[in-house]
C-alpha cells in the first residue's frame, strides 16, 4: 500500500538551477574582461593624479621638498588669484546664462512650427571645436568695425542716434586765418559784414569727403551779412592750385558748422552748403568765427570688447554661444516627458502662461536643470581653449583662469611644482560637484 501510494503521488517541484552571470562565466572571468579597462583607468587617471599630488610637494627642479609652499602660492600669487577670481565668475555666470537661455529656447520652440530648424541652428555650434570657436570670436570682437561684427553692429546703432563728424582730421593749412581753440578753430580777427570770409582747411582725403560735397565756390559779398566759404584747400603741383581761394578741383565742407562768437557767447550760427558756402546774419558783424570741436569729433570706434574690463564677459559670451544649444537639447528632452495634463490643469485653474512656466514647468524640470548646471559647472572649471585663443596678449592676464595659469606655470614659466598644485586644486574643486551629482542620481534611482 505504501509503495502504491508513493507510486501515485505527484512529483514535487524541481530543485532550482544555479543562475549564471550574463557572460555565462564566473566572477573571476568577468574580472579578467574588466582588467584592460582597469589598467587604462589606472594609467590615464589614477597614476597622473597620484603623480601630480606628489609633484606638487616639490620645488621647480623636483629635487627639494617644498611641502605646502606651492599651495600657498595659489593664494598669494597675483596671477593665480586673478585666475581664481575669474573662475568664480565663470562658474557663477556661464552655466546660469547657458541654462537659462536653453530653458527659454526649449519652451518657446515648442510653440512654433519651425522649432526643429531653430534647435538645429542653435545646436550647430556644438559641432565646432573650442579652437575654431575661439578664432571665430577673436574676429567677432575685433576693434575695427570694418572687421569685427560686434563693433560693426554697435557702431551702426550708435551712429543712428549720434552721427560722427565727416572731418575728424581736418585742420588749418599754411597761412590760414584760423587758430586752434578748444578742440576746434577760431578766426584770428573779427569779421565784418559785406566782406566774404575764407576758411580753408586741409587734412581730409578726397575719398573721405561727404558724398553730397560739391565743387567749392567763392562766396559773394552781401550787404549787412557775413558770407564765406569753408573748403578742402590744397595746392596741386606745377603751380596750378592757389592757396586761400577755391580751385575747380576742390570740394566744399558740406555740413560744417560755423558759429559767430562775441565775448565768449555764440550770437549766430550756420551750416555750410554742399559747395562750402555759408551766410550769417548782421548780428555776427564784429564777431570772430569759430569752427566748433563737434565738426572734428573722431568717429565712434565701438567698444573695446577684448580690453581689460570686458574681456572675461566677452569670452563667457562666446562660451554661451557654444553651450546654450547643449542645454536646450537636454531641457527639451526633459520637457517632452512633462505630463501635459498638469499644464492644462493649471491653465484651467486660471494660471497665466508665466505662472504655468514658473510654478509648474520649471519645478517639473528641476532634475534636468540640475544635470545641465552641474555638467556646465564642471566644464567651465576646465575652460582653457577659449581664453587662450580669444584674449590678446595685452589683456590675457586679466582674462586668466586656473587651467590657463596651470599651462603658463608649467610650460611657459618653468614652475611644474606650482602647476601641479593648481591641478590638484582644480581636482578638489571638481570633486564636490561630482559628489553632488552622484547623490542626486542615486536619489533619482530610488524614486
Amino acid at each position: 500500500m505504501a509503495s502504491a501510494a508513493a507510486a501515485g503521488a505527484s512529483p514535487g517541484p524541481a530543485a532550482p538551477r544555479s543562475r549564471k552571470s550574463v557572460t555565462g562565466t564566473r566572477k573571476a572571468v568577468a574580472a579578467l574582461f574588466l582588467l584592460p579597462a582597469l589598467v587604462l583607468l589606472g594609467a590615464l587617471v589614477v597614476y597622473p593624479i597620484g603623480y601630480s599630488i606628489v609633484r606638487s610637494l616639490y620645488d621647480a627642479n623636483g629635487d627639494g621638498f617644498a611641502g605646502i609652499d606651492n599651495y600657498k602660492a595659489i593664494f598669494t600669487d597675483d596671477g593665480i588669484r586673478t585666475a581664481l577670481k575669474n573662475n568664480v565668475i565663470w562658474v557663477v555666470f556661464a552655466p546660469a546664462v547657458s541654462t537659462a537661455l536653453g530653458l527659454v529656447f526649449a519652451v518657446l520652440t515648442e510653440r512654433v512650427r519651425w522649432g526643429t530648424a531653430f534647435k538645429l541652428v542653435v545646436f550647430m555650434p556644438m559641432a565646432i571645436s573650442m579652437l575654431a570657436a575661439g578664432i571665430i570670436f577673436r574676429l567677432v570682437y575685433d576693434q575695427d568695425p570694418d572687421k569685427g561684427v560686434a563693433n560693426a553692429v554697435w557702431v551702426g546703432v550708435h551712429d543712428t542716434f549720434a552721427s560722427s563728424s565727416a572731418f575728424p582730421r581736418a585742420h588749418p593749412g599754411r597761412e590760414s586765418p584760423l587758430v586752434p581753440q578748444g578742440g576746434g578753430f577760431l578766426t584770428r580777427s573779427a569779421v565784418r559784414a559785406g566782406q566774404p570770409v575764407a576758411l580753408p582747411l586741409v587734412g581730409v582725403a578726397p575719398d573721405q569727403m561727404p558724398g553730397d560735397a560739391e565743387r567749392a565756390v567763392a562766396a559773394k559779398a552781401e550787404p549787412g551779412r557775413i558770407t564765406g566759404t569753408t573748403w578742402q584747400d590744397f595746392t596741386r603741383g606745377k603751380g596750378v592750385g592757389r592757396l586761400g581761394a577755391p580751385d575747380p578741383s576742390e570740394l566744399g565742407y558740406a555740413g560744417m558748422r560755423i558759429e559767430a562768437v562775441k565775448g565768449g557767447t555764440v550770437v549766430a550760427s550756420a551750416e555750410a552748403a554742399a559747395d562750402g558756402t555759408f551766410t550769417l546774419p548782421a548780428a555776427a558783424d564784429g564777431a570772430r568765427l569759430r569752427l566748433p570741436a563737434s565738426n572734428f569729433r573722431e568717429p565712434y570706434n565701438g567698444v573695446d570688447w577684448l580690453g581689460p574690463s570686458l574681456v572675461t564677459p566677452a569670452i563667457i559670451g562666446s562660451y554661451v554661444w557654444m553651450w546654450a544649444g547643449f542645454a536646450m537639447v537636454l531641457i527639451a528632452a526633459g520637457l517632452a516627458g512633462v505630463p501635459r495634463e498638469l499644464l492644462e490643469a493649471a491653465r484651467v485653474d486660471g494660471a497665466n502662461e508665466w505662472q504655468v512656466f514658473r510654478k509648474v514647468t520649471v519645478p517639473l524640470l528641476a532634475p534636468v536643470l540640475a544635470v545641465v548646471v552641474v555638467t556646465l559647472m564642471i566644464n567651465v572649471l576646465k575652460v582653457f581653449d577659449l581664453v587662450y585663443i580669444i584674449a590678446p596678449g595685452s589683456s590675457q592676464d586679466d582674462a586668466n583662469v586656473l587651467a590657463l595659469e596651470l599651462y603658463r606655470k608649467g610650460f611657459a614659466e618653468g614652475q611644474p611644482g606650482i602647476a601641479s598644485a593648481i591641478a590638484v586644486f582644480l581636482l578638489l574643486l571638481v570633486i564636490p560637484v561630482m559628489l553632488f551629482n552622484i547623490r542626486r542620481l542615486r536619489r533619482e534611482v530610488r524614486r
